[in-house]
């Protein structure tokens, strides 16, 4: 399984939309992919791609579709690791090469991109001492400047995110489906960095990874359930304009005295993150949940498919707060037909959290599977 868009001929990769959209409107594109070999990214990088998203699923993918793994299982499981332990090594690996290979972008931008980003076990999600203790644990074997912790944006972790900035680790807050979930982790990230004391903010920094492709998934459900006219009008169009109001949102936050004063010490904003950017319905354009989401200040990450559409056939201008006014009237709408934006957000997170630790737990098994061979073939 190769896990990226490698130019066939060997040539070097030409300027790409992703260098405009990086250049002209500040917008970061990453790469929501990872495997092995990660030398695969190469081509990613030259074509334009800033930094890098895994999560269990992708881990799971990854590991148990290819045989790259193997060697390095193999000498674990002879070394007594369980299997966990085991699992965890082969991600510190593959999430420290690929820092290697961002690393440049790293120091170009002076820590303001080229991140890799690694998340704590999903089993984790309601506990949020457990949270700190992992999110600690990965930064110091990961070892790399430019690595994010990904934590998940539930309440139990909203504590665990403002004690973890506060300790000076750069955070990559995921699972974020609703506007007030969303300023609860601006708020975790401003509360940490005010606590941690540091009199240099400026390497302690984050994302905020707010989804999108799912939020429409759900709501336009419910609005077939509807099926009045008016209803089935609003389809495709509730994670757009939700996404508009949470850029709106970060704007607010990131100005005014606080966040001047954090600046004195060098802050950085916590730059927003449009998550889970494939398209699901083939109704739908292929690039609905990149080419409307397009501003400073933002990260977009994109698997193979959105990659490729865009790449293929985006168009780059500002795009984010174009019909702000719009945004608004359709979530209103919505709100107006019974549907609860905060229901939402908490029905999306437990799904989120819910196909992670099956992500998770179904790779435990493989890996268990794969142990017990190598266990027969050994004895």
């Amino acid at each position: 399984v190769r896990c990226s868009l490698a130019d066939g001929n060997g040539s070097s990769v030409k300027r790409t939309t992703l260098h405009d959209l990086y250049e002209k409107e500040g917008q970061s594109p990453w790469y929501d992919n990872l495997c092995r070999p990660v030398t695969d990214l190469l081509p990613l990088i030259a074509s334009g791609v800033r930094g890098v998203t895994s999560n269990p699923a992708i881990f799971q993918k990854a590991i148990s579709s290819s045989n790259a793994y193997n060697d390095q299982f193999r000498e674990l499981v002879q070394s007594g690791k369980d299997i966990e332990s085991a699992y965890w090594e082969l991600v510190v690996k593959d999430i420290q090469d690929a820092c290697k290979l961002f690393e440049p972008i790293y120091d170009q931008t002076d820590g303001g991109d080229g991140y890799v980003s690694v998340e704590v076990s999903p089993r984790l999600a309601d506990d949020t001492n457990g949270t700190i203790e992992a999110a600690k644990y990965l930064h110091e074997v990961v070892d790399r400047p430019n690595v994010y912790i990904k934590i998940p944006a539930t309440a139990p972790c909203i504590p665990s995110i403002k004690e973890v900035i506060a300790n000076g680790i750069s955070v990559n807050v995921t699972l974020i489906f609703s506007l007030a979930r969303y300023e609860a982790v601006i708020d975790a990230y401003l509360d940490g960095l005010e606590a941690s004391g540091l009199s240099d903010l400026s390497r302690v920094t984050s994302v905020a990874s707010f989804f999108v492709s799912r939020v429409d998934t759900l709501i336009d459900k419910m609005l077939e359930m509807i099926g009045t006219p008016e209803a089935l009008d609003l389809r495709g169009k509730a994670a757009v304009a939700q996404a508009a109001l949470a850029y709106r949102l970060y704007q607010k936050k990131f100005s005014g005295p606080r966040w001047e004063a954090l600046v004195k010490k060098g802050a950085k904003k916590q730059r927003l993150l449009w998550a889970s950017t494939s398209v699901k319905n083939p109704a739908y354009p292929d690039t609905l949940y990149v080419a409307p989401l397009i501003g400073p200040d933002t990260v977009s990450t994109m698997p193979d498919q959105a990659l490729q559409a865009f790449v293929d056939h985006g168009t780059v201008s500002r795009t984010i707060d174009a019909n702000v006014s719009e945004a608004e009237g359709i979530y209103s709408a919505l709100e107006k037909l019974g549907i609860d934006w905060g229901k939402v957000g908490s029905q999306l997170e437990d799904e989120g959290v819910e196909s992670f630790k099956k992500s998770f737990d179904s790779l435990l098994d493989t890996l268990q599977e794969k142990a017990n061979t190598l266990k027969f073939v050994i004895s």
